[in-house]
């Protein structure tokens, strides 16, 4: 008899008890999901991610002691690191630019709906990137502008879509549209594991450190319609 998969363990970190107490009761009824620990700042977060290994941190950005943009990377040092997901709410466009920088798996406006909640827990899990369609659009827009966490040199962008594939160009196109692992072989009839092995060629071959950044390449090179 085939066991059930292991549920995903997700941890809440929000200095408001209430945000974490709306969240916990949303994930609770949510199936194969898991609250295994909360912290109020990010100093606790560590030291709860340490001790309960989740695979997902919900992660305020603005909280005392220790905000969600200090936290990131002691989060991704930990074995095994749980993906990051920042918590924020909208028009708070450069502190979401620097968490994409750090390496934090992407953003959820905190005025989410409940389904939207859940699906996001459940593709940070598969390591497909979070990105918030109400605060998306707004963070590409500033970082084409020459924000501060652009992906790079024009000269360079050519140089890095030019390794690609004809095949691994059009993945990168549909990572620039956010589209999730099973959206995209959907879309080109393939399985998982083929664009799995895509979209790792993609990230490689374009120097890009998470799924984010190569939606944000794709963006700069005129990849998305």
């Amino acid at each position: 008899m085939t066991e059930p998969p292991r549920p995903i363990r997700v941890l809440l970190v929000d200095d408001e008890e209430m945000i974490r107490h709306g969240v916990r009761l949303i994930l609770r009824h949510a199936e194969g999901i898991d609250v295994v620990a909360e912290a109020a700042d990010g100093h606790r977060a560590v030291t709860e991610a340490a001790v309960h290994h989740p695979d997902v941190a919900l992660v305020d950005i603005r909280m005392p002691r220790c905000d969600g943009l200090a936290a990131i990377r002691p989060l991704l040092a930990l074995d095994p690191a749980p993906r990051v997901v920042m918590l924020t709410t909208f028009g708070d466009d450069e502190n979401v630019m620097r968490a994409l920088r750090d390496g934090a798996a992407g953003f959820l406006l905190k005025d989410e709906g409940p389904q939207e909640l859940i699906s996001a827990v459940r593709a940070a899990a598969a390591g497909d990137a979070v990105l918030s369609p109400g605060v998306t659009g707004a963070v590409i827009t500033r970082m084409l502008h020459g924000g501060p966490a652009h992906t790079g040199a024009g000269a360079h962008l050519d140089e890095r879509v030019a390794r690609l594939t004809g095949r691994e160009r059009e993945v990168l196109a549909m990572l620039g549209e956010g589209m999730s692992n099973q959206d995209i072989a959907e879309r080109l009839t393939i399985g998982i594991g083929t664009v799995k092995t895509h979209v790792s060629a993609v990230l490689d071959k374009t120097a890009s450190t998470s799924r984010v950044q190569a939606a944000l390449l794709a963006h700069r090179a005129g990849l998305c319609r």
